[in-house]
């Protein structure tokens, strides 16, 4: 990546925020905060637990449109099997293994729980668990450990990575390097002091998460890939 591209893109980052009355996408920092407060594995109903992790007053599309449910599914995965879902998140959010292995565990265990509930259910239409493009698998990420992990859009990475002039564009999904790519990113952000109190200034309300967060450079990227 190019370093004049990325302290330009910052710089036209801090005047778009400062100039915004309302921030377009604070149900993420929303999201976070309910997740926060809910998320807990060893509850007596998992199922419940997992509902009202994934709340938001304003929009649901982080976990959910007309053809992609993964929320939804996963949901019945803790109905269905919970010790087997408990392992997999236990897992998956487990910072002392490598993270590239969590993520393709999780995959697996996820596509042998749709087929193992697909055989206990003959009736049901179902045919994807929605966690394959690794938006919901990056989500659990994201809000479990905020500082670390973001939530996930591969063409905005792709086209973030493109304006910033990288030699080596991926053409499928790469997590571990998205991470790694929005921890440099927010390195970037820390050194233009009047960032994190626009933002803090756009999220006064209780309802958002106010701690540090790669929400902020995952933010950067939306706007670098929309302007």
């Amino acid at each position: 990546m190019i370093l004049a591209k990325i302290q330009s893109s910052v710089a036209a980052y801090k005047n778009w925020l400062c100039a915004q009355k309302t921030h377009p996408f604070a149900h993420k920092w929303e999201s976070l905060q309910h997740f926060q407060d809910n998320w807990n594995l060893d509850a007596a109903d998992p199922a419940d637990m997992f509902e009202r992790s994934f709340l938001n007053t304003e929009t649901r599309r982080m976990w959910q449109t007309a053809q992609w449910y993964p929320k939804r599914m996963m949901t019945e995965f803790w109905k269905f099997d919970p010790m087997t879902v408990r392992l997999m998140f236990n897992d998956l959010l487990n910072e002392t293994k490598e993270v590239e292995g969590r993520i393709g565990r999780f995959l697996f265990g996820c596509d042998a729980l749709l087929q193992d509930y697909k055989k206990a259910k003959v009736t049901t239409v179902e045919n994807n668990h929605y966690h394959g493009d690794f938006q919901m698998i990056a989500l659990y990420l994201a809000f479990r450990y905020p500082d670390n992990y973001a939530p996930y859009d591969f063409p905005v990475f792709q086209t973030t990575l493109t304006r910033f002039g990288s030699r080596d564009i991926p053409q499928q999904n790469d997590l571990a390097r998205y991470f790694k790519v929005l921890r440099t990113l927010r390195t970037f952000i820390d050194k233009e002091p009047e960032i994190e109190p626009a933002m803090q200034q756009l999220l006064q309300a209780r309802r958002y998460y106010k701690g540090r967060t790669l929400l902020v450079a995952e933010d950067f990227c939306r706007f670098v890939a929309e302007n």
